[in-house]
């Protein structure tokens, strides 16, 4: 059986389209730009940059490739015909009060977003697609365990089509990743050290970044570690958690917290197979952390703010998360529990004397617990339904 799951975006999609000449789509491979385009305009034409044959007419000959996919049309991974940024403005501009005649998709975020910048600026929306969020992935499912959830992780097409062998599909998912994307986006030597080196980005999700020890580790040159890692985060694999500044902290963390952004890949990278394997691995904390990192990043999207979740570190305390909005904050810590102890809340105590209680809204320890409840102090409990 396959289902159709709504995205949260499909709103902001067409709002889009009604108001702009071009809309962009971006996000990593597989998290649903293709199918969510193609399902909210169906009078549009279709064309991949996939095929070989497409991309190279794209980038050799774009003005005949324009010829021959008129608008209204949707261009798949139009990163792979940089050329085709250019004309793309000469079309628009010929007619700039018709509205959403070009949609774009891309995965590799730099090389798309450097032909938007360079030629599509100030006549282009750009969104990005992330794979779905708890709520997302419960509209199909409406018992789906959270357990389950993470091993499954966020990407559509394993939860509309619960028979998809979770293990396989990443495997296969690693390999096209490994085989198309990073082959095309830089000189990478040997995609082994590659792998190996997203492996120990895996065991290091939810903890600061260090670069010199990933690279020491991997046994690559610092320069090749900090060129990996960003491709990494530009394709969509890694996200990195900057940390709270303010003139009131002494927070001391000046390098971002690593979370690889989907928990399924994180899990297939761990080797954690099953429910059973996740509750007894020593990482589980960190998947967790991951996974809740993963819905804040949907919460703070759906609410129209940028650049608004942080995390806090100094000398003796951390915070995984730091939520800024209208100049207060709210303060969250992720546990890997059903039920938290009020000591849990030590690290929350701290930064809120540190800040001043007037600058912090709320606070709460984001676990496994069925329902929320109050833990003392002005703190709470909160299962992941209520980040919704």
């Amino acid at each position: 059986m396959h289902v159709w799951i709504a995205r949260g975006i499909e709103e902001a999609l067409l709002r889009s389209a009604r108001t702009r000449p071009a809309v962009v789509l971006t996000g990593a491979r597989q998290t649903g730009k293709t199918t969510t385009l193609r399902r909210l305009f169906p009078a549009h034409h279709f064309v991949s940059l996939d095929l070989p044959t497409e991309a190279e007419q794209a980038e050799r000959e774009p003005s005949a490739f324009l010829l021959r996919h008129p608008p209204p049309v949707i261009i798949d991974e139009i990163q792979y015909a940089p050329a085709l940024f250019r004309h793309l403005k000469s079309a628009i501009d010929r007619d700039r009060s018709a509205r959403g005649r070009y949609l774009l998709t891309g995965s590799q975020k730099f090389t798309l977003m450097r032909g938007v910048s360079e030629s599509l600026a100030g006549r282009v929306d750009v969104l990005e697609l992330e794979g779905l969020s708890l709520r997302e992935m419960r509209s199909a499912r409406r018992d789906l365990a959270v357990e389950t959830a993470m091993l499954r992780g966020s990407l559509p097409e394993l939860h509309a089509n619960p028979d998809i062998d979770g293990v396989a599909f990443y495997n296969s998912y690693l390999a096209t990743y490994l085989e198309r994307d990073i082959r095309s986006l830089a000189r990478v030597g040997s995609l082994r050290d590659f792998e190996r080196f997203l492996r120990a980005c895996a065991l290091r999700s939810a903890n600061l970044l260090n670069k010199a020890e990933l690279a020491r580790d991997v046994g690559i040159a610092p320069s090749t570690a900090n060129e990996w890692l960003s491709m990494l985060e530009t394709s969509g694999q890694v996200v990195l958690l900057e940390p709270y500044f303010s003139n009131r902290t002494k927070s001391l963390a000046k390098s971002p917290k690593l979370y690889l952004s989907d928990t399924g890949l994180l899990c297939a990278l761990l080797n954690v197979r099953s429910e059973t394997e996740l509750r007894r691995s020593p990482l589980a904390g960190a998947i967790w952390e991951t996974f809740v990192c993963a819905q804040l990043r949907h919460r703070e999207r759906r609410a129209g703010r940028a650049k608004s979740l942080y995390f806090w570190r100094d000398r003796t305390r951390e915070v995984d998360f730091v939520v800024e909005s209208g100049g207060r904050l709210e303060l969250l810590e992720a546990k890997w529990t059903e039920l938290p102890r009020a000591d849990d809340a030590a690290n929350l105590d701290h930064v809120r004397r540190v800040l001043g209680g007037r600058f912090v809204s709320s606070g709460a320890i984001v676990c496994r617990a069925a329902t929320g409840f109050p833990i003392g102090d002005g703190w709470r409990v909160a299962p992941l339904d209520e980040l919704d």
